[in-house]
């Protein structure tokens, strides 16, 4: 039984990845018009679909409204019976039905029409009703479904759903939809919080920051950074950046210096640190640390005027990393 349910498991999907495949060799002049119509849209796109079509419609429509595209999805039942007020003149809708013969999406056409409303159609027969009567025509015929009988929508609601990304995708980096636009739509998410958190916003200011003088002896220096609990401690000038020392550069000291009760911290720090600016994305703290292997960092204005330090264990608090 076991081995029955695997190979039908691995037939679904092989037949699913065809179907797929052929539709990027079916993309045509349509597709490229259907972008256009989107992305030249000034009210909202609108999706409709009807049984296992609407669902696809309603993934199709979150897709575009996260990545820059104003969309939603419309029920054809309740769209009958008031929704249809939801569509206006500057609005684009897409039509999603299989067959292209959907009773429920005919019977909204007309009206549609009657609005000056662009109908983008997705179909798997360009000469069936909804197919004919749209503007722009996206074919996403199948061979055949994945279900064995051939009836249950498998392969051609897998097409539809990747034709809804192929076109948000290709919209979105036409239009030059960046990182940060996409975590403005998603200020909940992971990426949105790692996108929208900057470095002033979690770094340690004040009295939290480990900071001695260049004179200062390292054993002091070193209670200094204990204290703070950083890994390291600044060594400044009137504020200004001199230098730094992490527990690293500590390992280093007591592997080549046998006496370092007379040391001082100016003989040990680290010059010309790698610093970042307070108004930088948390994120790009994170790159620098990465690239250089470092665990913490100073922050810094345009002027080397300490402002606040972060660390591996700031940036894991604020859910960064």
């Amino acid at each position: 039984m076991s081995d029955t349910l695997l190979e039908t498991a691995k037939r679904v999907i092989l037949i699913e990845a065809h179907a797929v495949t052929q539709l990027a060799e079916q993309l045509d002049q349509g597709f490229i018009d259907a972008c256009g119509l989107i992305q030249n849209c000034t009210g909202k796109v609108v999706l409709i679909g009807m049984g296992k079509s609407g669902h696809i419609g309603n993934k199709i429509a979150a897709t575009f409204a996260s990545t820059g595209t104003p969309a939603f999805a419309v029920h054809p039942g309740e769209a009958g019976h008031g929704d249809l007020g939801m569509i206006e003149q500057n609005d684009v809708v897409i039509c999603i039905s299989y067959s292209g013969e959907s009773d429920e999406i005919m019977t909204l056409v007309p009206v549609i029409k009657r609005l000056g409303v662009s109908i983008i159609s997705m179909t798997g027969n360009q000469n069936s009703s909804i197919g004919q009567i749209s503007d722009v025509h996206l074919n996403v015929s199948v061979e055949k479904e994945a279900c064995p009988h051939n009836l249950a929508p498998t392969s051609s609601t897998t097409v539809a759903l990747a034709m809804g990304d192929a076109l948000a995708v290709s919209i979105l980096t036409n239009k030059g939809f960046s990182p940060d636009d996409f975590a403005r739509s998603h200020p909940s998410g992971a990426l949105g919080r790692r996108l929208l958190t900057f470095v002033h916003n979690i770094m340690k200011t004040g009295d939290d920051i480990p900071m001695v003088s260049a004179d200062t002896k390292l054993l002091d220096a070193l209670l200094v950074m204990s204290q703070k609990a950083l890994g390291m401690v600044l060594i400044t000038d009137n504020n200004h950046l001199e230098g730094i020392f992490t527990d690293g550069d500590l390992r280093r000291v007591l592997e080549t210096h046998s006496d370092i009760q007379s040391l001082r911290i100016k003989e040990v720090m680290v010059s010309n640190c790698k610093t970042i600016l307070a108004d930088k994305p948390a994120m790009a703290a994170v790159q620098i640390m990465d690239e250089f292997n470092l665990n913490s960092l100073p922050v810094v204005d345009e002027n080397n005027q300490v402002l606040g330090a972060i660390n591996t264990h700031t940036l894991m608090q604020a859910k960064i990393i």
